[in-house]
């Protein structure tokens, strides 16, 4: 079979939510000034940390438009999972057996969390984590990932602290913390619930403000800056 036909046909194996996703990032403009995109911040909570048998319980995400928090313009569910919930990730993020009991599976929830995020930039810390689980899920039950360009406050944390500390930053000083919880109360934000997704997610909304607030100083006005800033943008298939 031809590829151009092996490609077509892939194509229209993806669900109908993923053309439609794809569809948005198909022609991309890297120029515009950050206060031109609208961002999704997210977090997952998840049963473990392996991607090949750990799941999602719990998604948060709330939208940043014009560089500021839209707190009403949220996504919050939580999500049953498929095995057993482990006692180690109820100790964790407080998230009981009864409490998902009558969840919707990722299933159900998954479509309506893409369409949420169409049109906008993902930010997250440690975002290859959940994006990571995000689309292993989209693959299984669409058919293909989600085409979002991501933003990492990781690594802008890391690119901050190297223009803070000029010459004398050392990235295997082990006395820097780039722990989310850590960075806030470094930086003075405010201080939100850990180990709740939506609290996680606005946490690190509050933390990609202050951190492209203090990088615009040094000249970053546009998502292609920031990219070259920090080479904190990837495209994840």
């Amino acid at each position: 079979m031809p590829l151009i036909d092996k490609i077509t046909g892939l194509w229209r194996k993806q669900h109908p939510v993923l053309q439609e996703n794809h569809a948005w990032f198909r022609q991309f403009d890297q120029t515009k000034t950050l206060r031109e995109y609208d961002f999704v911040v997210f977090d997952t909570e998840l049963t473990g940390l392996n991607s090949r048998k750990d799941e999602i319980v719990s998604i948060g995400a709330v939208r940043i438009k014009n560089l500021r928090i839209q707190m009403s313009d949220n996504f919050y569910v939580f999500v049953k999972p498929k095995g057993r919930l482990p006692k180690d990730s109820t100790l964790i993020h407080r998230i009981t057996p009864e409490q998902i009991k009558n969840a919707p599976p990722l299933d159900d929830v998954l479509e309506d969390f893409i369409r949420f995020c169409n049109g906008s930039l993902i930010v997250g810390h440690y975002i290859d984590l959940d994006m990571g689980f995000l689309n292993k899920a989209t693959r299984k039950i669409l058919g293909g990932t989600i085409e979002n360009p991501c933003i990492d406050t990781l690594r802008l944390a890391q690119v901050f602290k190297e223009e803070e500390w000029g010459n004398y930053y050392d990235q295997f000083n082990y006395n820097i913390s780039f722990n989310l919880a850590d960075l806030a109360e470094e930086y003075n934000l405010p201080k939100m619930e850990t180990h709740d997704a939506l609290q996680d997610a606005i946490q690190t909304a509050y933390l990609f403000l202050f951190l492209v607030r203090k990088l615009n100083r040094g000249g970053i006005r546009t998502l292609k800056d920031l990219y070259m800033a920090g080479r904190s943008w990837r495209w994840l298939f």
